[in-house]
């Protein structure tokens, strides 16, 4: 079985991206998420990162439409 939720670091993996830039992600509300505890541990569930990663690809072919 596939796991629900993912940690940043594994957002950063997949994304190939700093620790950074995939806290930014989530608090910026662009890649939604989830705090889990009190610790502000953030979890990222799968298919919202599938999501995110499919609006990404859609914004670039957009603009690459607009600049041809």
């Amino acid at each position: 079985m596939a796991q629900r939720f993912l940690k940043l670091e594994d957002v950063q993996e997949v994304l190939n991206i700093s620790s950074q830039q995939a806290y930014s992600l989530v608090r910026s509300g662009e890649l939604p998420a989830i705090q889990v505890g009190g610790r502000g541990i953030w979890r990222v569930e799968s298919a919202e990162l599938e999501s995110y990663i499919e609006r990404q690809y859609a914004a670039a072919r957009s603009k690459a439409h607009e600049d041809a």
